[in-house]
């Protein structure tokens, strides 16, 4: 019997969602099943040598793979197993070696993910001739490194660059936070060539001391003025003494060294940075160099909800001079002063790019409606008509802009036997669902991530995903089921995309305590993708990522007596925690959903801080949320929330109802819960 077919009709319960560290601990019911499978496999290995094996990779201990390798020969995860102990001696490996197990393994996510590996071994050798008789063949295409390597090897047999093989060693470079070899090495090239500019390895220095990055920004700097180096290294030591103690030199290093040094000092401290650039350095430097610097100050002070922003913003006289993070920050200030037409003129000096992100296609919108006037009007009309629907927070605003509330979209036409056939029969999403189960979760994400998105140019089509979600909601693989569904562009399966596990559990305790249970849906889709075992890397728990203490504090609010944190992986349990915790959040803070999820997230004391300030609209107060995972988080909780409402009530709902507007708390009113850890 073939593996498809046996683990077809057993509904396997996930360990943890991609994001979410694996515990291997409590795995013993997921691997009873696995054990179970094993001889209708024809498997001569067993799951036990596999999770030896994962434990000797994370270790790197070359020796113990190699010896356990033959037990795991005939298993249905024989290609990690063989991947695992090539790649802990590829840098030892010959040629032949790494072409055998291409060859063995053809069409698997592990024979390309090797052939990632080898390319990036071939570059940094130097064997040009490799990377180019292996590239062709390389599906993923997703690695920069890899294809700056690719471009080098091109520029090896042909000697002459291009613009636009500059161009795209440029956006390769200047997007990657690390440092690497390829790349490096390829703008180096076109810099020589004169296809790229001195400046935009300036410009990789300064995004790299941004991003903290400071060994890129170094290798950066080496590019274009190794003379510069130890100043950077004095720089980059200590910001402050730096400035005080350098003469100021005209070179055209020097000054951007200035400007490295002010963008340092601003990340710690944008009131000094601007006093800086204001009465000493400013007059000394060029309207770019002092551009970018008051877009970094002034992102730095939104970024910290400082009034001071605003000006700080208002300094700089080209806007596009500034990158998109900084202009993102510029519309968040604007948006809580209400100054449209800043948020206008920062989204128009966007990238092309991120101007397509709703996000600013909504801001944008909402600034041409503030500013009146019928043209503006008609504009954004035909924005919000670009983004509206049930995708996401600013597609919902969107759609409530045009007048629409969130309903229940059309379900597509039901998968034929034919469709889900092809899934069944798909080698990869089996193999993916089967490391899944026995507790490999990471490996089992990236491959069925490889088989839905990089194995075929393009990716799966919408059938095709909606099929491999369908395989994923019945092995009750939560995170695959949506993630995958998410993925359609012509077609919405909202059952998949918002499924309801343990319907009757959640609806039951939250009714119980008066909470929304769209609302916990909502919050629960975004923690755990309803995984049971869940853990995150900080200690959070089970379906609702409740934290130890957190769930102890709760336990005895609620008067739930003998709590121990153990219990917290007993679904019911982690339900009864979870809810009266989000309860509790959402009475203190005056039943905010935005300010609960943010508490929810984040920790109560922050979200506090963050309600000081102008009184204003719930989207903007979440968009200014400093943090970028909890700010991401609120939106996302939000809008889960209005789907789910929709799906449960049948009725159309409104985002918009569930923001309201937030500011300071009222002081006249007590706290209702002073300790909410």
């Amino acid at each position: 019997m073939q593996f498809r077919s046996i683990l077809a009709p057993l509904r396997l319960r996930p360990r943890s969602s991609s994001s979410v560290a694996i515990s291997v601990a409590g795995s013993a019911v997921v691997l009873a099943l696995a054990a179970v499978l094993q001889p209708a496999c024809a498997q001569t290995g067993n799951d036990d040598v596999m999770l030896q094996m994962k434990q000797a990779f994370q270790r790197g201990d070359k020796g113990r793979l190699t010896a356990l390798l033959p037990q795991a020969r005939g298993s249905a995860l024989e290609p990690w197993a063989a991947y695992w102990e090539l790649k802990a001696r590829l840098q030892e490996a010959s040629p032949l070696e790494v072409q055998d197990f291409l060859t063995r393994y053809a069409g698997t996510y592990q024979e390309d993910r090797l052939r990632n590996d080898w390319l990036l071994v071939l570059g940094q050798r130097r064997d040009w001739d490799g990377v180019a008789g292996m590239h062709p063949s390389y599906r993923m295409g997703d690695d920069a490194q890899v294809r700056c390597y690719a471009i080098l090897s091109s520029l090896a047999r042909t000697g002459a660059p291009t613009q636009e093989q500059a161009d795209l060693v440029r956006r390769s470079w200047l997007a990657q936070r690390d440092a690497d070899d390829g790349c490096l090495t390829a703008a180096d090239r076109m810099i020589s060539a004169r296809l790229m500019s001195p400046n935009d390895a300036w410009k990789k220095a300064r995004l790299s001391i941004e991003a903290n990055r400071p060994q890129a920004a170094r290798n950066a700097v080496n590019l274009v003025a190794p003379d510069a180096v130890p100043l950077f290294d004095e720089l980059n030591a200590s910001a402050p003494k730096f400035l005080i103690g350098r003469a100021f030199v005209a070179a055209k290093s020097r000054k951007e060294l200035v400007v490295l040094a002010l963008i340092k000092t601003a990340i710690a401290d944008p009131e000094m940075a601007a006093a800086q650039l204001d009465s000493k350095w400013g007059p000394m430097l060029s309207p770019e160099e002092r551009n970018w610097l008051w877009g970094a100050i002034g992102r730095q002070a939104a970024s910290k909800l400082s009034p001071l922003a605003n000006s700080y913003f208002a300094n700089v006289t080209k806007n596009s001079d500034l990158s998109d993070d900084m202009l993102g920050w510029k519309v968040r200030a604007a948006l809580r002063n209400a100054q449209w037409k800043d948020v206008q003129v920062a989204v128009n000096a966007m990238s092309e790019e991120a101007q397509l992100d709703p996000t600013w296609v909504y801001w944008k919108a909402r600034a041409l409606t503030a500013l009146g006037g019928e043209q503006n009007k008609a504009q954004a009309s035909m924005l919000y008509n670009t983004i509206a629907g049930t995708r996401g927070f600013y597609e919902l605003l969107a759609l409530e802009e045009l007048g629409q509330r969130a309903a229940v979209p059309t379900r597509p036409s039901p998968l034929t036997p034919e469709e889900k056939a092809a899934a069944r029969a798909n080698p990869a999403l089996n193999r993916a669902l089967y490391a899944i189960a026995m507790g490999l979760r990471p490996e089992g994400t990236r491959e069925w991530n490889y088989a839905t998105n990089l194995h075929d140019k393009g990716g799966m089509d919408d059938r095709a995903l909606l099929a491999a979600a369908d395989l994923a909601c019945q092995r009750e693989v939560w995170d695959r089921c949506i993630n995958t569904s998410e993925r359609t562009k012509g077609v919405i399966d909202v059952d998949q995309r918002f499924p309801m596990p343990f319907h009757d559990t959640v609806i039951r305790k939250s009714q119980e305590i008066g909470l929304d249970p769209a609302y916990v849906y909502g919050l629960i889709r975004q923690e755990s993708r309803f995984i049971m075992d869940a853990r995150s890397g900080v200690g959070a728990s089970g379906l609702m990522q409740v934290m130890p203490a957190t769930a102890k504090w709760t336990a005895n609010k609620i008067g739930m007596a003998g709590f121990t944190p153990g219990q917290l992986n007993d679904r019911d349990t982690n339900i009864t925690i979870g809810t009266n915790y989000l309860k509790l959040a959402l009475d203190d803070f005056s039943g905010s959903m935005a300010l609960a999820a943010a508490a929810y997230n984040a920790g109560p004391g922050r979200p506090r801080s963050w309600r000081n300030g102008p009184t204003m609209d719930a989207a903007i107060w979440a968009e200014n949320v400093p943090f970028t995972e909890t700010r991401d988080y609120v939106k996302k909780v939000l809008a889960n929330t209005t789907n789910y409402a929709a799906l449960l009530t049948g009725q159309p709902q409104s985002l918009k109802a569930r923001l309201g507007i937030i500011g300071p708390r009222d002081e006249r009113v007590p706290e209702p819960v002073k300790d909410l850890p």
